[in-house]
């Protein structure tokens, strides 16, 4: 199927920048509902895409790297208003979660050391554990079809905990045995791609930006958005590495803490880049890194993309995404054992953990909800066991 883009007019393009900043600012629940909400309210209810078109939308780029609500948000301004539509649609979508981010980011900075908000990431933490471990079983339900997947995703579990390997050479080394068993080079029958929907201290001290921080930033988020195949989630470990270990530049604590305003924040997991920049570098770090984080998806749509559409049923392109798709599994898999290290210490994190993971299981509880809940228990329990806390690292 072959689409193409649409010639924009200004009432067009006003409308898509209006659509798009309420969903940014009221899309809650992961890129599994944001992009169910996208597919019922423009096939639906605003007839700007046929079904066909949307599933098609989906598809193309569930296969590339990148946050997948955002990239289906820019494709489909691509597709109703061309290409100055894209950038516009994608901004818009990324605005409103940015202002709300960087806004915790400062609250953070400034009241960090405050014991309430201490405590509230006391209860927050785990549940942030039971989370990722949801979502990554999700993925797993809708994204694993065989042996051979699992056995990727075993690989690089073991080599994400242990090793603490870059997580590219992971992602390409699974795509060329991916290419290897499931392509058209040994053998004749073709893979299937099926269409996917993935989904999600210390007091700081004020940040302040330097031209050479704000420079690391930017190269940093960028390559760190180029790595995010399957999930958000899926760049954890690699920002763990990076922005602990390498650099320096937040504690074990902090990193759980931005990964937990992720994951609760309206938008993708990847606006943790936001939070971070903002306390490694103040505002300008924020604006930088949530540049450096979103940039690979406006090109990777914008010039990859139309490309995957022609060639998407090519076995050998298959092929490669269903390993690289197997390696986030197990990346994520290993970031949970990484950060549940930090984030579980005594019996009740335990406790918080294990009951989050059975509400959203059971109940299916939406995480603003969760997270709320687990922070009241915090702010109750924090008083009562904090000499405990402090000696967890």
């Amino acid at each position: 199927m072959t689409t193409t883009a649409a010639v924009p007019g200004r009432g067009r393009m006003a409308e898509l920048a209006l659509y798009f900043l309420r969903l940014g600012f009221l899309g809650f629940g992961g890129p599994v509902a944001l992009v169910g909400q996208m597919e019922r309210e423009l096939v639906n209810d605003k007839k700007w895409l046929s079904k066909e078109e949307m599933r098609e939308s989906i598809a193309i780029c569930q296969s590339l790297p990148g946050p997948l609500a955002i990239q289906v948000g820019i494709y489909v301004a691509w597709l109703r208003c061309g290409f100055w539509g894209a950038w516009l649609g994608g901004w818009c979508f990324i605005l409103p979660n940015f202002v709300i981010v960087a806004a915790l980011g400062a609250l953070y900075v400034y009241l960090g050391d405050l014991q309430p908000v201490t405590a509230i990431f006391y209860g927050v933490s785990p549940a942030v554990i039971a989370l990722i471990l949801h979502s990554c079983y999700r993925l797993a339900k809708l994204g694993m079809e065989d042996w051979l997947q699992w056995a990727i995703a075993g690989v690089c579990l073991v080599v994400t905990v242990i090793l603490l390997a870059e997580v590219a050479l992971l992602f390409i080394g699974a795509g060329i045995v991916g290419i290897l068993y499931y392509g058209s080079i040994f053998k004749r029958t073709p893979a299937t791609l099926p269409i996917v929907v993935v989904p999600a201290a210390a007091a700081p001290i004020a940040p302040v930006a330097t031209g050479s921080t704000l420079g690391k930033l930017l190269l940093f988020f960028l390559k760190a958005g180029s790595l995010t195949f399957g999930s958000g989630l899926v760049i954890v470990p690699f920002l763990e590495q990076g922005l602990v270990q390498q650099y320096g530049w937040l504690d074990e604590r902090q990193f759980l803490i931005a990964v937990a305003i992720g994951m609760i924040s309206p938008g993708p997991v990847v606006i943790t880049a936001t939070f971070v920049g903002y306390l490694v570098a103040g505002f300008w770090g924020s604006v930088v890194s949530t540049i450096g984080i979103f940039l690979p998806s406006f090109l990777l749509v914008l010039i990859v993309a139309p490309l995957l559409a022609r060639h998407r049923e090519n076995a050998n392109v298959q092929g490669f995404v269903k390993g690289a798709y197997a390696a986030a599994i197990g990346t994520i898999l290993g970031a949970c054992v990484l950060l549940g290290k930090i984030a579980i210490g005594d019996w009740l994190t335990v406790a918080i953990g294990a009951v989050s993971l059975v509400a959203l299981f059971r109940w299916k509880v939406s995480n603003p909800l969760l997270i709320a809940a687990t922070a009241v228990v915090g702010l109750i329990t924090y008083p009562l066991l904090q000499p405990a806390w402090v000696m967890v690292k």
